[in-house]
């Protein structure tokens, strides 16, 4: 999308308006006050039906929450499929409903009034600004000043007094190439070697989410989810002390919590194992149906690679069950369920080994009974433990060092120094946000309060270009993200609408693609259909391959209406001689075909001499004309004759009359459809056109005839060109002298035969 710099500022105050508007409102007035409008002194011009206010000047936009908004032209436009900057539209939208309304660019202009020394710095549109324009005696306005200095200095240019736009981006850019840009948000790359507040970053997003950083940066942590992680583990770090201190008086002491883990750990699986051994002493046939079998086996290993992991192994019992020999023991090291053997192992360390000895690499359940009423007592403390989002990293390396250590300090203080740079990058967004208003708040105003950039034909924003098709070239087309949609509403602006689908190819983006919608306000429309191609250039000048995919018919001049008539009633004439002639030669074709099967099938040489004998048979569909269908037709081509020839006798009677006659048979066939032109082309609308497209049109905005015959331009040759008439493929015109002889003998006739009968 262009900037708005493509857009001429708006013409002197002797001209139409121009435009930018906005005042230091502290609260806008929804709906504007049109007691205190009366004390500041607008002036409007009219246009579209509609009168439109005139701004030109600062004082203009200073007083605009004062305007009664039943006056502006639109109340809402869409942030996208406009011919706009984006990031000043972007930036006026504080909502982020991609919707501008009053409110918003009120505020957006309140708040440029209030931080300028002069409002009438908004009337002079550009990306520059001197550094005396600022308002210094505001807290706001000397931040802006104090950054504004700094940039130029960090520029190498500490003497200058003119700030650009090129100038603050360049110094945000840097910003967000910093380590610490002021947004607020750490990444985990910001911590540097730090590895300890590196992880922890890591951590802090993988249990408490992230948010995004400025432009392109990676997502980071910001103080709120630091303040939720490190709270989470301050829970954990009272727990741990409580648990310490509760178990203190236990056989194992600090480790009692750990043995108590472990235990928890496998508790179920080794419940199970003896109770499944229980059952195989007491019946040997069970053992076998309580073990895993052989299918259950190969449905492990069928069509996958199996992994110690996965959830199915898992699963299957802890140790295998036997009917005799060592039977109710279960091992701790060796023949044992693949997916446990860590776990049995951390038993074995952390709970067999401190309580019942080294030695011990098997258990029987009496033994298992002593582990768990040894770690009883803890299990009440390991209940009480807070549930967090922490647990899925309790286990891990260095998490210790963040329940003990200075994780905590070491990430705050990231943030802290990330945050001591919000102000700059603050002050920073507030001169783009500046600098880009002064440029483009004028224009945006002259296209939303009032539309004097489109009836001045200065390119409104809404224009998206220019298309040419069918020896013309539309200046009305508007991009449209849904051509059915779109239609549905845009039928009522009662203008001839084509939907042409825009193709363009070439450039790093490759095949590009948008729907655009052209009105046609002038010229015929006899060769418009869905089909036709043309090409689009759109507001920067490229060139897009334009097809027809949809048209709205609506009349486009009254002279057009005057012959829509005739070209109707010919071309249904036209539409009929073509039916009854392809009708005749798909019969003629029939025919043939008949008649060249029969001759193909006759008999050749045998029967040649008796073939002339035959009597020929009647030809099918042919049937003598009788006496009575003759005499029928004669009657009917003489009552056919008298009723023309009374007819032209009263026309002949009319005498004087005769051109008014002729010129009132014109009328009734061409006045309904005249008559209909007119009140259509009274109603032509820009209105629903946009409002289609995500507008809110306060006003009718008429397009009258004037205004539409510059909207669509037909060709015209250049007057001053040299023109050669000789056609050596013209066609000839002897056809226009008979036709003009005809016409010369019947007018001929007709004052002959009125004045026999008048004298």
């Amino acid at each position: 999308m262009p900037t708005a710099q493509n857009v001429q500022p708006a013409p002197t105050p002797s001209d139409a308006p121009t435009g930018a508007a906005s005042r230091p409102a502290a609260a806008p007035q929804p709906v504007g006050d049109p007691a205190a409008a009366g004390a500041y002194r607008w002036q409007f011009f009219r246009a579209g039906g509609v009168d439109q206010v005139i701004i030109r000047s600062g004082q203009d936009i200073a007083h605009l929450a004062e305007l009664d908004q039943k006056l502006w032209v639109a109340l809402a436009c869409p942030t996208r499929g406009i011919e706009f900057d984006t990031r000043t539209l972007d930036l006026i939208d504080t909502d982020k409903d991609a919707r501008i309304r009053p409110p918003e660019l009120l505020a957006a202009c309140a708040w440029a009034c209030s931080v300028l020394a002069d409002p009438e710095e908004l009337a002079r549109p550009g990306d520059a600004m001197q550094l005396t324009a600022l308002a210094t005696g505001t807290e706001e306005g000397a931040a802006l000043h104090a950054q504004a200095r700094r940039i130029l200095t960090l520029a190498g240019r500490p003497d200058a007094d003119t700030l650009t736009l090129a100038d603050v981006l360049e110094r945000s850019a840097h910003l967000s190439a910093q380590r610490f840009n002021g947004d607020g948000v750490v990444s985990p790359e910001a911590a540097g070697d730090d590895a300890l507040a590196r992880q922890t970053l890591r951590w802090i997003m993988q249990t408490h989410g992230s948010v995004p950083a400025v432009d392109d940066e990676p997502d980071g942590v910001n103080r709120k989810l630091a303040e939720a992680f490190f709270a989470d583990v301050a829970k954990l770090r009272a727990w741990h002390q409580a648990a310490r201190e509760a178990t203190a008086d236990l056989p194992l002491g600090e480790r009692t919590m750990a043995a108590t883990q472990a235990v928890n750990k496998v508790r179920q699986k080794v419940d199970d194992f003896f109770a499944r051994s229980r059952l195989a002493a007491y019946d040997m046939r069970a053992a076998a149906a309580l073990n895993p079998t052989q299918q259950e086996y190969a449905a492990l290993g069928a069509g996958h690679e199996l992994s110690l992991a996965s959830e199915a192994i898992a699963a299957l019992p802890i140790a295998p069950v036997s009917a005799v020999g060592m039977n109710g023991v279960l091992p701790l090291t060796r023949g044992v369920n693949p997916a446990w053997t860590a776990a049995l192992a951390a038993l074995r360390a952390k709970a067999v080994a401190p309580l019942l000895g080294e030695s011990f690499d098997s258990l029987t359940e009496a033994q298992w009974q002593q582990l768990k009423d040894a770690v009883a007592p803890c299990q009440e403390r390991l209940a009480a433990k807070p549930a967090t989002p922490l647990s899925s990293i309790e286990g891990e390396a260095l998490f210790a060092q963040v329940l003990e250590g200075d994780a905590e300090q070491r990430v705050m203080a990231l943030i802290d120094q990330d945050e001591a740079e919000k102000a700059h990058n603050d002050s920073t967004l507030g001169l783009e946000k500046l600098l880009r208003f002064k440029r483009d708040l004028l224009v945006l105003l002259n296209n939303f309060v009032s539309f004097s950039s489109f009836y001045q034909r200065r390119g409104a924003i809404f224009q998206a270009g220019t298309l040419y098709l069918d020896a013309r070239s539309c200046e009305l087309t508007v991009q449209v993200p849904d051509a059915a949609a779109h239609a549905k509403l845009a039928g009522l602006a009662k203008t001839y609408l084509a939907y042409c689908a825009c193709t363009r190819h070439g450039g790093q983006k490759g095949v590009e693609k948008m729907t655009i919608v052209a009105a046609f306000t002038a010229g015929d429309v006899d060769f418009l259909f869905v089909g036709r191609n043309g090409v689009f250039y759109d507001r920067q000048g490229h060139d897009w391959d334009a097809t027809i995919t949809k048209v709205i018919e609506n009349p486009t001049s009254i002279a057009q209406a005057f012959f829509s008539p005739y070209k109707k009633f010919l071309r249904v004439i036209e539409e009929q001689v073509a039916k009854r002639a392809a009708a005749s030669d798909t019969l003629v074709q029939k025919s043939l075909g008949t008649k060249a099967s029969s001759l193909a099938n006759m008999p050749l040489a045998a029967n040649a001499a008796a073939a002339p004998a035959a009597t020929p048979a009647p030809e099918t569909g042919m049937r003598r004309t009788d006496v009575g269908t003759v005499a029928a037709i004669g009657v009917a081509l003489g009552s056919i004759s008298a009723v023309l020839v009374g007819v032209f006798a009263k026309f002949v009677d009319l005498g004087p009359w005769i051109p008014l006659a002729l010129a009132g048979i014109v009328l009734a066939i061409s006045g309904p459809s005249m008559l209909i032109a007119w009140l259509k082309l009274r109603q032509r609308s820009l209105g629903p056109i946009l409002d289609a497209s995500g507008w809110a049109i306060n006003g009718r905005m008429r397009i009258n005839t004037r205004l539409g015959g510059s909207l669509s331009q037909t060709a015209h040759v250049p007057p001053n060109a040299r023109r050669l008439l000789d056609d050596p493929f013209a066609e000839p015109r002897r056809g226009w002298l008979v036709g003009g002889a005809v016409v010369l003998a019947l007018g001929a006739a007709s004052f002959w035969a009125w004045r026999s009968i008048s004298f």
